[in-house]
């Protein structure tokens, strides 16, 4: 069920009416309600995949309890190297054993061995990579004794399921979200109006933005020969915004759905694109995730103590290792590792600190020098998302090489696109020091502020799709 679809127009009001008005006496009730809805959510896809999210919160809920009664070191490492066994061997086989087969293949075949070996017709589970590290950062975080384990197996099932979430991210940390399972949750209306602007933004990113970008950024990906050079560095831009608008998108509507229910979920996009150096933009790009990636791999390689060429290592098996979260394609890789060259000037001089307040944070608008750092890091960023988007290898080079050949190929230039964006532009300057764009927005007169309401909302019906179009994420 996607969130831009009609079945979900239906689906959350009822929903929320029956959280609300029915199951709102009895917490139990409320969560069993949640675990019930959530997995009506998720198997609105393909139910088949319901027995592997229940088979990894059933595994992942126990080793809880027993790393709780457990105190041998011996033994405790057991059971967290079980937990990931289970769910990596799950994620690896559904999203990589095809990849490794292939590979295998390839290799071998170079030097003349010829390996009989088949690739799988596999579906990929929708949300696994999501709700993998969602579990996975529970029973760490429990083995490294920072985390008490629930004793109450709806809770932990509604927290890995909880749907709003659960396909897409942001990926929660148990401390964060498990203990709003235990409190009784009272409706706050300026919570939910809250909510409500933000799933109104998120929709706008997604069915206006991105939905949008998508139809010019396929045609031109799609033969990248047939157009000139500014058409294809138009592409790049476009993809940028698709790929922002699309995941950033999702992550304010099922924020914003949250904030409904009486949860917060942390924040996992914070106005990426007016970072001035690539280090911050990825503190601003799809937080949830670089944050785990920074607590459950790089803190323990060491992070950024001892010397360079740890520093180096360290950088260059964070960025790889985010790269092939991503999907079981070299391109992801690859743009892993630019992302690390980018990224590796800043560590080795001291200089990945620099930005950690917002842009312009005194003033009204930037300085020429953070418009030059803004404009180098999309640039740099844009250049990244070719091999990102490309099909292959072999693609994002055709793509690039096109870019720098003088040819008379087709131009493209979508005039109301590019109003759309410099409109998306200017909000999420506006309110670039909140934690979505539109919740700056109660501080102004209700005129102004409805008046920007009913505009965002027929731009919405004015562009968006004759279909629901489904998250790029979603892939992942």
């Amino acid at each position: 069920m996607l969130f831009n679809s009609f079945e979900y127009l239906i689906f959350l009001p009822t929903v929320f009416l029956l959280y609300w008005f029915v199951f709102n006496k009895h917490l139990k009730l409320q969560n069993l309600f949640l675990l019930v809805i959530s997995y009506v959510f998720y198997g609105w896809w393909d139910w088949r995949f319901l027995a592997l999210i229940a088979f990894s919160s059933f595994v992942d809920y126990n080793i809880g309890l027993r790393l709780d009664k457990t105190q041998e070191q011996r033994k405790r490492k057991l059971l967290l190297y079980i937990s990931m066994l289970v769910n990596l061997g799950f994620l690896g086989y559904f999203k990589y054993y095809n990849f490794f087969i292939d590979n295998f293949k390839l290799a071998f075949e170079s030097i003349g061995i010829n390996m009989h070996l088949s690739s799988l017709q596999i579906i990929l589970p929708v949300g696994i990579s999501f709700y993998t590290f969602q579990t996975m950062s529970y029973t760490i975080d429990v083995y490294r004794k920072k985390l008490e384990p629930t004793k109450n197996v709806i809770e932990f099932f509604a927290y890995v399921s909880f749907f709003p979430q659960l396909v897409a991210g942001p990926i929660e940390r148990a401390k964060n979200l498990l203990p709003q399972f235990k409190v009784k949750r009272k409706f706050s209306y300026d919570l939910a109006s809250d909510g409500m602007r933000q799933i109104l933004w998120g929709l706008f990113k997604k069915m206006v933005i991105a939905d949008n970008c998508a139809v010019y950024v396929n045609q031109i990906f799609d033969a990248p020969q047939d157009y000139n050079s500014p058409t294809l560095i138009l592409g790049a831009v476009l993809f940028a915004f698709q790929i922002y608008g699309d995941f950033s998108g999702y992550s304010d509507i099922a924020i914003g759905t949250a904030k409904l229910f009486g949860f917060n979920l942390m924040q996992n996009f914070a106005t990426p694109y007016f970072s001035r150096d690539i280090a911050e933009f990825w503190r601003r790009w799809h937080i949830s995730l670089s944050t785990w990636f920074r607590d459950y791999v790089y803190i323990p390689l060491g992070g950024s103590k001892g010397g360079k060429w740890m520093k180096v290592r360290n950088t260059f098996i964070i960025f790889l290792v985010s790269g092939f979260w991503h999907g079981a394609n070299w391109t992801f890789i690859v743009w892993g590792f630019l992302n690390a060259l980018f990224f590796l000037p800043l560590l080795l001089t001291n200089n990945n600190r620099n930005h950690i307040d917002v842009v312009a944070s005194n003033k009204m608008l930037p300085s020429i020098k953070e418009i030059f750092q803004i404009g180098v890091t999309f640039v740099l960023t844009c250049f990244a998302w070719i091999f990102f988007r490309a099909d292959n290898i072999a693609h994002s080079i055709d793509y690039i090489k096109n870019i720098f050949l003088i040819n008379k190929g087709q131009s493209i230039v979508p005039t109301v696109l590019i109003v759309l964006i410099f409109f998306l532009i200017g909000i999420e300057w506006f309110g670039r020091k909140e934690t979505h764009s539109l919740s700056r927005l109660i501080k102004l007169h209700f005129v102004f502020r409805y008046v920007l309401y009913v505009l965002v909302l027929l731009l919405i019906v004015l562009f968006m799709p004759n279909e629901a179009n489904s998250f790029i994420y979603f892939q992942f």
